[in-house]
């Protein structure tokens, strides 16, 4: 049900920048407003607190965000707390975001390696993913995980290309306890 509302909001407000013309100012404004919801624990508390009625957190969003972002912003946030589901606004403005850098054909992935790589490696790694894909940027997000062994993990949206030396190994103990010794 979740995603669900993040696709609905979301898909409301992308079609509403396009609309009015200002998806990169409300793309930047999500982006900053993204950041400080992930710090704040304290504004989501009082966001969640059932005695505080939908009125008065409307009252307190308008509060914090009216002059600091686009007013387009402000009322959608509004919108999302009139609606109940302020629990989910981090999961709607992330889809939000995701949906720009589509229409941007700007890439996510999640690089997983056994050890560090080199910068030389990293752009050869950005290199091949703009080769096999249709994205004109791509944002990598690297990671090391030593379980690997070797080789990489890479995540896009959903697929995935696992290459480490741990899954063919995995891969391989599979097909040995297939095989049975005739005697």
């Amino acid at each position: 049900m979740a995603k669900l509302a993040a696709k609905t909001y979301g898909d409301a407000l992308f079609e509403a920048a396009l609309e009015e013309n200002k998806l990169d100012r409300i793309a930047e404004n999500v982006s900053v407003l993204i950041a400080v919801l992930a710090q704040n624990d304290e504004l989501a508390k009082l966001m969640s607190h059932p005695k505080i009625s939908r009125e008065e957190k409307q009252q307190v969003i308008v509060s914090i965000l009216e002059g600091k972002v686009e007013d387009e912003v402000t009322g959608f946030v509004r919108l999302i707390v009139e609606k109940g589901r302020y629990a989910e606004l981090s999961e709607i403005l992330n889809y939000f975001s995701e949906r720009v850098k589509d229409y941007n054909r700007i890439g996510t992935a999640y690089v997983t390696t056994a050890c560090e790589l080199s910068d030389g490696q990293k752009a050869q790694v950005e290199k091949r993913l703009l080769e096999t894909t249709d994205y004109e940027k791509v944002e990598v997000h690297y990671a090391v995980d030593k379980a690997l062994i070797g080789g990489m993990v890479i995540r896009m949206k959903d697929r995935v290309v696992d290459s480490s030396i741990q899954t063919k190994l995995y891969e391989l103990t599979k097909e040995l306890t297939k095989i049975q010794l005739a005697m």
